[in-house]
């Protein structure tokens, strides 16, 4: 057991010290806080040009006025002149674009052109077509004459919300949310696979590398190959949650920063209150005549906190921890194998395939986890050992039965034994193995040897 500490205590402070691992270990949060912080940042950064825009009617005066002002955009109707009088130095008159409406537009869609020098963002497109949109509908209905028609519009707009209750078989209930449980099952689906087929991989490029030098001759004399196989598998996954730890604090800290950098002072600490604040706001808003579209959005969005709070976030945490692990370990161990029995990374590709097949396998089968977590597919593949790791990460936060998970997590640890036990049958003949191209009959040979 001392020679497995030293050769884990080796693998670990050989890889912390690579100015690859610093270099990923610092980049790597800035390219995470990017993708939390530049769609903000797209989405704060709007178009602040002020535009003027013409509005030229072809004979009618059907849609004078429709379309309201913006903060940055004006809308000067223009009575009297017509498209060509103005299409053609609209921009030396001062005006952003010509907005053209034709009569026709009530049966013809696409009777309306907007002419300007520059595209048009996509926020002013759908202010107009939306304020004509709801114009034209109205002007429909008043052909059927009906008194007091707004008043009858705004009553009748409903909207229906489904509440999703969890009631377990004591009785007590809690609220919860397909969005998030959706959520959380594609990110924790995804960065299963990740991590355990990157750090899977290190092992076997760290064994070639080894084998390749012949730095392995040497070790091998002091210890035993299963040993020294262990301990490269060990000291690699302390590697990575060293450097998934740094990536999670550095991520964090780096969006703190640039989002109390970016965003108006204040806006952090309103964030904080949001729980308490919505359903204040949701009933201020509706007593002041606001818009419904915006209270519901608000309830919606206290919908989707209260199901965020209600997952169970203790058993999501442990079963990330220990799936990453023994996946971990299981592909470990079956990467150091290949490594052992080639002599360089491109002799790899054959035994490759196998082995990523079932990776490959679970991420497709937790995508569909998300539409159907009870499916019988998605049962089986969150219960075999190569895929359960993925796959049953996606299941959790659909809250799945606890003889589930308990016999999911039984036949990965009965699983790894024997690849550990398959693997360091390989890797103590194919290590001292050069310049022999290995097949699969080769390695059934070394699996069956004795002693």
């Amino acid at each position: 057991m001392n020679k497995i500490s030293l050769i884990i205590r080796r693998e670990y402070l050989t890889r912390v010290r690579k100015k690859s691992f610093i270099i990923m270990t610092l980049l790597t949060p800035f390219l995470f806080a990017l993708i939390f912080i530049i769609p903000m940042l797209v989405m704060s950064n709007e178009d602040k040009d002020f535009k003027k825009i013409a509005v030229v009617e072809d004979g009618s005066d059907l849609f004078t006025n429709v379309i309201p002002d913006t903060r940055d955009t004006d809308f000067e109707y223009l009575s009297g002149v017509r498209l060509n009088d103005i299409k053609d130095n609209f921009s030396e008159m001062g005006y952003y674009g010509v907005l053209y409406i034709s009569p026709q537009i009530v049966t013809t869609p696409d009777a309306i052109q907007l002419i300007s020098r520059k595209q048009p963002p996509i926020g002013l497109l759908d202010h107009i077509s939306g304020s004509l949109e709801k114009e034209i509908e109205k002007q429909k209905l008043l052909a059927y004459n009906i008194e007091d028609l707004d008043e009858i519009l705004r009553t009748i707009n409903t909207s229906v919300r489904i509440q999703t209750i969890k009631m377990d078989e004591s009785g007590s209930t809690r609220e919860t949310s397909t969005g998030i449980s959706m959520a959380l099952a594609y990110i924790g689906g995804f960065l299963m696979y990740m991590l355990v087929f990157m750090f899977g991989s290190m092992v076997m490029r760290g064994v070639i590398e080894e084998k390749t030098n012949r730095i392995v001759e040497v070790i091998i004399s002091s210890v035993k190959p299963v040993q020294l196989m262990l301990g490269k598998i060990i000291g690699v996954a302390l590697v990575g949650l060293t450097q998934f730890a740094l990536w999670i604090v550095l991520t964090l800290a780096l969006v703190m920063v640039i989002k109390s950098s970016f965003l108006p002072e204040g806006t952090l600490e309103q964030m904080q209150q949001l729980p308490q604040s919505l359903a204040q706001a949701d009933q201020s808003m509706q007593g002041a005549g606001a818009s419904t579209m915006t209270a519901e959005q608000l309830t919606e969005y206290q919908e989707l906190f209260a199901g965020a709070l209600n997952q169970p976030w203790g058993l999501i945490i442990f079963s990330f921890i220990f799936y990453f692990l023994t996946g971990y370990l299981l592909y470990a161990s079956l990467f150091a194998a290949i490594g052992s029995a080639v002599d360089n990374e491109t002799e790899t590709q054959q035994f490759m395939l196998p082995v990523t097949i079932p990776i490959i396998l679970g991420l497709i089968v937790a995508m569909g986890t998300m539409q159907n977590p009870e499916s019988s597919l998605s049962f089986w593949f969150s219960i075999i050992p190569l895929t359960s790791p993925i796959v049953m990460i996606a299941r959790i936060p659909f809250d799945v039965p606890a003889w589930e998970i308990a016999l999911s997590m039984g036949l990965m640890l009965v699983t790894i034994v024997g690849a550990v036990w398959m693997a360091a049958k390989i890797y103590r003949t194919g290590i001292l193995m050069y310049g022999k191209k290995t097949s699969y009959k080769e390695l059934w040979k070394w699996l069956t040897y004795k002693g």
